[in-house]
């Protein structure tokens, strides 16, 4: 063997040592980081929160000394946890989804499209609400760490990182028998996620849109689910969505800072460190305005609705239901006021008009209207009635309910689903707008002294007190020509209710909620000849009655709290939208009740930790930056920490028992308690220990080939000299 010239080697050799000394630092610093591990009696999980998968990235407290208060958004309703371990529940209830009961040891809850979940402290299991495909067969759970609720379907993450299932098995969406090694699950409308304790995601389901395509991800810390698409938040803030994309939900490239991510039907919430939130997607209900929402800790996400848990335990909402129609407290001076679906108006003594509350078609826009003295409000339009007998109107106007510039002479309004109908000086009617049903076949009437109409029919009280209708009447609410005695009639979506002239009330359609159980009213308010007051109103499923000592009676539907007026005082009018009801107060202030009002007065107790950064002379933490935050219990967050010029990092100083690594600028602490932590810097520039361990490697490797090369040449001199002697010698 020819051994090489030395002249070569040990350069060579060198230059080995050292790239090896400056390559292994570098990789160790970039390698990806995992989710992080939490103190002993808690497990890192996700808690899901709506039938879409909305995932709370948070601590489970096992050793369930301590409830965690959360929200979680369902399809169209809303439920609380409560601090004491008690659960509340608001929205639609059609098929027993809000009935939560009194249990008082629940740790975490998640909503499906129409049912709940909730985990008990032992592990166990219990489900309420729609069971059409057995999502709420969950009875013989036991060892369950976390729930999630999809739109028909429930999961359970079990301590061995394995998932059980039930309900909806359409799509293939509860084969998740071997699945392993999973920290977090969620449910979409028609599938299911897993995320594994490695940072990987697994899908599997409904596929139409390429929504379980997650296979390539990496470094995912949370997952939530929707209709259509799957969304991830990585280690760094940053997040990745993949599927249907008609409205944007997918579109999350650009957001950075996020700690929480949530999947609504179609569209995408993202909550930041700052407290902020950010949403795209699907905004026809208005889920996606949360641009002044502040102090949030948790987010989830329905169909359509999103919902903010703040750090103080009050709850904010937008979106369904909740459109900010009941944001009348401070209104004054007001005369007289009606309800749409999902909006308020009223007028003031000055004749001008406020409205609140869903605007999606401009039926608020009437900051510029005077001169009006009375005001109606249909499912997505607004009329308003000048003092001279015309009328204006905004809002939606594809069937022309809004074409009422010409009219004139008019002294009464009403405004319906999508049509309106003016009553003339004469007693004659005019209608425009939809007229499938013949709501507008009003030509004919008169001697018409009040007009009211209901979502698709139309009802005309004569001088006489008889009662007309005409429109859709697949229910019977129509059936009003043997009233007499009426002095008021007031319609809802698919029942009339009529006022009789003793105080008593009557009514007829639609009874599915008892909306019609009025039998017993009495004592009802009779407006005055010549005023706009309307002391009965019917909602979509609820009636309401202003008596004449000024409260107020309701009967119906009440699953947005729309009926909860027992404690109003001193009314002269009322107003019934779709799922809420306004009040007139004597002193012109308004009154509301519905879903905003029921939500404004949760309180879940708050759960919010504060965690204070600062940082030594010679350098600042830009992630999240210095102060003091608030955050939710097992909240993961990046800590950055840069040094000036001059400077290097040294450490982190402080309560850093979760601190991932405190020798590190750049690492991960997870929140479980109140923290204050320092980053601490010196002068100079740190030592490159694995470029000096490098030079003194290279150094050693380079003295013993020296030596070895030395050693080869005494020998083979030695042995010359050897043969030389030989060869004198013969």
């Amino acid at each position: 063997m020819t051994m090489p010239n030395k002249r070569t080697l040990l350069p060579a050799l060198i230059s080995v040592v050292l790239a090896l000394g400056l390559i292994l630092p570098a990789c160790v610093a970039g390698a990806s980081s995992t989710p992080a591990s939490v103190p002993d009696g808690y497990a890192i999980t996700y808690l899901e929160g709506d039938s879409s998968g909305p995932g709370s990235t948070m601590a489970l407290n096992l050793s369930q000394e301590e409830t965690i208060p959360m929200v979680a958004a369902g399809g169209y309703h809303t439920v609380g946890l409560k601090a004491d371990g008690t659960v509340i529940a608001e929205g639609l209830n059609n098929s027993g989804q809000c009935n939560v009961g009194n249990r008082t040891d629940i740790v975490q809850i998640a909503a499906g499209g129409y049912h709940t979940v909730e985990l008990k402290s032992d592990g166990t299991v219990v489900a309420v609400g729609e069971n059409d495909y057995g999502q709420c067969n969950v009875d013989n759970w036991t060892g369950i760490i976390e729930v999630a609720a999809g739109g028909y379907q429930t999961l359970g993450l079990e301590s061995d990182g394995t998932v059980v299932a039930s309900g909806n098995v359409q799509y293939g969406q509860l084969n998740v028998t071997d699945w392993k090694g999973i920290v977090q699950v969620v449910g979409g409308v028609y599938h299911a996620v897993g995320l594994k304790s490695n940072g990987a995601v697994v899908a599997i389901g409904y596929n139409e849109y390429g929504q379980c395509d997650v296979g390539a991800w990496k470094n995912i810390v949370q997952v939530s689910a929707g209709y259509g698409h799957t969304v991830g938040l990585r280690a760094d803030g940053t997040v990745v969505a993949l599927g249907r994309d008609d409205y944007g939900e997918c579109d999350v490239g650009n957001w950075t800072d996020i700690i929480q991510v949530a999947a609504g039907a179609d569209h995408t919430v993202g909550l930041k460190s700052d407290g902020t939130v950010v949403a795209i997607g699907d905004n026809g209900y208005d889920q996606c305005d949360v641009d002044g929402w502040t102090d949030i800790i948790q987010i989830s996400a329905g169909y359509a609705h999103t919902l903010g848990f703040r750090a103080d335990g009050t709850v904010v909402a937008v979106g369904w239901h909740h459109f900010g129609q009941c944001d009348v407290g401070d209104w004054t001076d007001i005369i007289q006021v009606a309800a749409g679906y999902g909006h308020t108006a009223g007028v003031k003594a000055d004749g001008t008009v406020m409205a609140a509350g869903y605007n999606n078609n401009g039926q608020c826009d009437v900051g510029d209207w005077t001169g009006v003295v009375q005001i109606a409000a249909g499912y997505s339009h607004t009329v308003g009635l000048r003092a001279d007998g015309t009328v204006v109107a905004t809002g939606w106007n594809q069937f022309g309910q809004c074409d009422v510039g010409n009219w004139t002479d008019i002294t009464g309004i009403a405004a319906g689903g999508h049509h309106t109908v003016g009553l003339k000086s004469d007693g004659t009617v005019l209608a425009v707008g939809n007229n499938e049903y013949g709501q507008c076949d009003v030509g004919g009437w008169t001697n018409i002294t009040q007009v009211a109409t209901g979502y698709s029919h139309t009802v005309g009280l004569r001088a006489d007190g008889t009662v007309v209708a005409v429109g859709n009447n697949e229910i019977g609410q129509c059936d009003v020509g043997d009233w007499t005695d009426i002095v008021e009639v007031a319609v809802g979506w698919g029942h009339t209710v009529g006022l009789r002239a003793d105080g008593t009330v009557v009514a007829v359609g639609d009874n599915d909620y008892g909306q019609c159980k009025i039998s017993g009213w009495t004592d009802i308010e009779q407006g005055i000849a010549g005023d706009y007051y309307s002391t009965i109103a019917a909602g979509y499923g609820h009636t309401v009655g202003a008596k004449a000592d000024g409260t107020v009676v309701t009967a119906g539907l009440n699953d947005e709290g729309q009926c909860n007026t027992s404690g109003w005082t001193d009314v002269v009018e009322v107003a019934a939208g779709s799922y809420h009801t306004v009040g007139l107060k004597t002193d012109g202030t308004v009154l509301a009740a519905g879903a905003e009002v029921e939500l404004a007065k949760w309180n879940l107790g708050s759960p919010a930790l504060d965690l204070t950064i600062s940082s030594a002379v010679g350098g600042e933490v830009t992630g999240p930056g210095e102060g003091t935050f608030t955050y939710y219990p097992g909240r993961r967050l990046n800590l950055i920490a840069r040094p000036e010029g001059g400077y290097h990092f040294v450490g982190w100083i402080g309560d850093t028992d979760t601190v991932a690594d405190v020798n590190a600028a750049r690492t991960t602490i997870v929140i479980n308690d109140t923290y204050s932590i320092t980053a601490n810097f010196e002068e100079g520039r740190p030592a490159n220990w694995a470029l000096i361990g490098g030079i003194a490697g290279g150094v050693v490797i380079a003295g013993l080939v020296t030596f070895l090369l030395r050693r080869k040449k005494g020998v083979q001199k030695r042995r010359r000299g050897k043969k030389n002697s030989r060869t004198k010698k013969r």
